[in-house]
């Protein structure tokens, strides 16, 4: 069965439905409270957290309560121009490498955090976003997902006036300024997703659609199980 792994007022907390259930209480210590760690535990969790039966989730989940899954990373790398439409809309021919940069932790906030605008030209980019649970260096591509515990969706917000104050543009302070980076409101398990090449992204200001595509449209997409 999948696990959800969420930020609930800075507790790892497994959700199943409408339910939670607060991990190191329940696990008797045996995991950590702080969710950043619980990743880093990511097999015993997972063990552990597949195996409980829907009436230990003994509460309801707080959403105001919920922040970043995984709060405190120590990388946050993107890709950008990683989908042909957005190619296409920025007149930009399709990249043949991943174009990587970075976002810095403090960014990162949870699913309904305020994001506090710094300019008139802050901009977003809903992403699917894959979060690493065992470390690891110079690792085939046919292993990759032997590292990732699981998958996020999150808002690679931007100040475009920042971004381009210059040429060549800098990515990294435009897109790390507080509150730029939301994410939640869970981390999810991969075999919870039939086909992560396959899923549905989209972005709402207000009641406005702005964003509306799909996960076939990435140009270097994820690896399925």
């Amino acid at each position: 069965m999948p696990i959800q792994l969420a930020n609930l007022s800075g507790r790892a907390t497994l959700l199943r439905g409408d339910r939670c259930l607060d991990v190191e209480k329940h696990s008797n210590g045996r995991l950590p409270a702080d969710p950043t760690a619980a990743v880093r535990r990511w097999d015993a969790l997972a063990e552990w957290g597949t195996g409980l039966a829907d009436g230990a989730f003994d509460a309801e989940v707080d959403e105001a309560a919920l922040g970043a899954p995984v709060p405190r990373p120590a990388k946050v790398f993107a890709i950008g121009l990683n989908y042909r439409e957005h190619a296409k809309e920025a007149n930009l021919p399709l990249p043949n490498q991943p174009m990587v940069f970075t976002k810095f932790p403090n960014c990162l906030c949870g699913p309904r955090a305020d994001v506090l605008l710094s300019s008139a030209f802050v901009d977003w980019e809903v992403e699917l976003v894959a979060v690493i649970g065992r470390g690891g260096r110079s690792i085939a591509e046919g292993k990759a997902l032997e590292h990732v515990a699981g998958y996020t969706v999150g808002q690679d917000i931007s100040d475009r006036m920042l971004q381009f104050s210059d040429t060549p543009p800098q990515f990294c302070m435009g897109k790390s300024i507080d509150t730029f980076g939301p994410m939640g409101p869970s981390l999810v398990s991969l075999d919870a997703f039939r086909d992560p090449n396959d899923l549905e992204l989209s972005c709402l200001v207000g009641d406005e659609r702005v964003q509306h595509s799909r996960t076939t449209d990435m140009i270097f997409g994820v690896q399925p199980i």
